[in-house]
């Protein structure tokens, strides 16, 4: 994914100036030009609404939030780094029912003393996040608070396919993802850990890896954390070869299998030994520098924005891992097993009302 620094920001210099001394229409103004058009838009920003086109003549539909303190925070992302994560798990989300994303609407409430640097930033994010989509932001609305928010609406095509819901799969299925599982967490635990203010993780007792290597894991996974990058082909791709369920492991593994097992009234039991050579293992130097457990990572750990789809055996696409198999359900059993077993050594992934 293409970058932007901080001090490349399309040729432009920091200002200075807050939202209060610019005003709506000046922010407004300064933000315009740096937002994608998109390949389906007819009509955009500066009207009452915007006009986008609607070839399959449903319109899939999604929104999210993420809210300065819990969801990010200014010392750990920059404004560019929450714009792409605004986009992407909003143009996940569309994928997942195996569509292609067509546009964004953002509403960013704001302190009026929020640097407009900031918020050009995260406009540049939110573009930078609809790359190779077809995606552009079309509009959206600004409103003053105490902490910043930023409120995604994303819409998107279904190419004349049926929606692929989570209530499709069944018994004999296989079970497969694409994209990445665990590093979101890793790149969180890694920014919690203090690094690289703390000095480098390598300093911590090894079992094998050298400091480079733990290093390198290290920038890896925060940049997934900060920047996540779904694999948005795959949802269609997965709808063309028959996928009978999906959705984005956006909360946990254990968590949105779960939500795919209880709505097709079925079992979905995980294999470790994929899960381990695909997923953990390649943690394994960054987990041991940390004391952490990868599983926990792979198994709990959200905002990788994969996707976590079920197939009849032998559609699997080649841009998906199969890491399972769904079973016919026991009354009153587990939702999700472990190799035939229920997980028992993790919590099962995040909640957004709960610690």
């Amino acid at each position: 994914m293409p970058d932007v620094s901080d001090g490349e920001r399309s040729g432009r210099e920091m200002d200075h100036l807050t939202l209060a001394d610019v005003g709506e229409g000046g922010l407004l103004r300064r933000i315009f030009p740096l937002l994608p058009g998109g390949d389906h838009t007819v009509l955009g920003p500066g009207d009452d609404t915007a006009v986008v086109r609607a070839p399959d003549g449903r319109v899939v539909a999604t929104t999210d939030l993420i809210v300065e303190g819990r969801d990010f925070r200014h010392d750990w992302s920059s404004p560019q780094d929450v714009g792409v994560k605004a986009a992407a798990q909003n143009l996940a989300d569309v994928a997942a029912m195996g569509a292609v994303p067509t546009s964004l609407l953002v509403g960013l409430v704001a302190p009026a003393d929020l640097p407009v640097d900031w918020a050009v930033g995260l406009s540049e994010g939110l573009a930078l996040g609809c790359v190779g989509t077809g995606a552009g932001v079309v509009g959206g609305d600004l409103s003053s608070g105490p902490v910043v928010v930023v409120a995604v609406t994303a819409l998107g095509d279904l190419e004349g396919r049926p929606p692929v819901l989570r209530s499709g799969a069944r018994p004999g299925d296989v079970v497969a993802v694409a994209g990445s599982l665990g590093r979101s967490a890793a790149g969180l635990a890694v920014l919690q850990s203090g690094w690289p203010d703390a000095g480098p993780l390598a300093g911590a007792e090894l079992t094998g890896s050298s400091a480079a290597e733990v290093d390198t894991w290290a920038r890896a996974v925060v940049r997934t954390h900060r920047r996540p990058e779904p694999p948005y082909a795959a949802g269609p791709e997965a709808a063309r070869a028959g996928a009978t369920a999906m959705l984005d492991v956006s909360d946990g593994l254990l968590r949105d299998a779960g939500r795919v097992a209880d709505a097709s009234g079925v079992c979905l039991d995980l294999d470790d030994a994929a899960l381990g050579g695909r997923f953990v293992e390649p943690l394994r130097s960054l987990s041991d520098a940390l004391g952490a457990d990868p599983w926990t990572w792979v198994l709990t750990g959200g905002e990788d924005h994969g996707l976590l789809a079920t197939f009849p055996s032998g559609s699997v696409p080649a841009s998906f891992t199969v890491i399972g198999s769904v079973r016919p359900r026991l009354e009153g059993g587990p939702d999700v097993l472990l190799d035939g077993h229920a997980p028992s050594s993790v919590v099962p992934g995040w909640d957004h009302f709960r610690p």
